[in-house]
């Protein structure tokens, strides 16, 4: 008995100094959990056009800092974009579209709309928007990485420019947002609601300054983690 509890000892002892009995559950020494990588699409009011530095100032840099390391924020937007695909500037066509997609995203936030009021756009393919956006959400969709999509209600226009109105946004794009948004099954971001009644937030009346995109920010991070939890 004595020799068994003497092997047995010995080989408690050298599991011990060799790290045998270290739980299989515990993280690698100086291993980093995965962040969870969420790419906004859209126009310009994404990329942070009309801000001093659209690096830190956009919304995407601003979503990224609430968030902190535990998210990866890429900034996908392209100045003057449509979800349409005979819009005067589709982001199919947009290279930030594939970089989108090779982004490997676990969360896409999609802020389309605005450049679609124009005449030209919503005038003359308003049948094609609804499958047009539902077409660019399964895109995401599809992805390995099975990524949870939102889709945004825009931000007011104040000012009218180039035929893109608060009137035509109001009245076409909302309530083509909604019924995309259901067709997709994904849930809608209202941007529009907390910037309302607002236009001093706006450097031209369609772009929103630093508080604006924060405003916009802030109302993204809500939304997303209020899901994840």
């Amino acid at each position: 008995m004595k020799v068994k509890k003497r092997i047995a000892l010995c080989v408690a002892l050298f599991a011990v100094l060799f790290g045998f009995e270290q739980s299989s559950a515990s993280p690698a020494p100086g291993k980093q959990p995965k962040q969870i990588r969420i790419a906004c699409v859209g126009d310009s009011i994404t990329y942070g056009f009309g801000l001093k530095n659209p690096e830190k100032d956009s919304y995407p840099a601003q979503l990224q800092a609430l968030l902190g390391d535990k998210y990866k924020v890429g900034n996908l937007g392209k100045n003057g974009a449509t979800a349409l695909k005979k819009g005067h500037a589709p982001y199919w066509k947009a290279p930030q579209y594939q970089a989108a997609l090779q982004f490997e995203p676990d969360v896409v936030v999609i802020k389309l709309g605005t450049n679609d009021t124009r005449p030209r756009n919503i005038g003359e393919h308003k049948a094609e928007f609804v499958s047009n956006y539902v077409e660019l959400i399964r895109s995401f969709q599809t992805l390995k990485s099975k990524p949870t999509v939102w889709i945004c209600r825009p931000a007011p226009i104040y000012t009218a420019h180039k035929g893109m109105t608060d009137e035509v946004l109001h009245r076409e794009i909302f309530p083509l947002v909604d019924e995309v948004a259901k067709q997709a099954g994904v849930n809608v971001i209202d941007l529009n609601t907390p910037l309302v009644g607002k236009p001093e937030l706006f450097s031209d009346g369609l772009h929103p300054n630093f508080t604006g995109a924060g405003i916009i920010a802030k109302t993204v991070a809500a939304s997303i983690t209020k899901e994840a939890k």
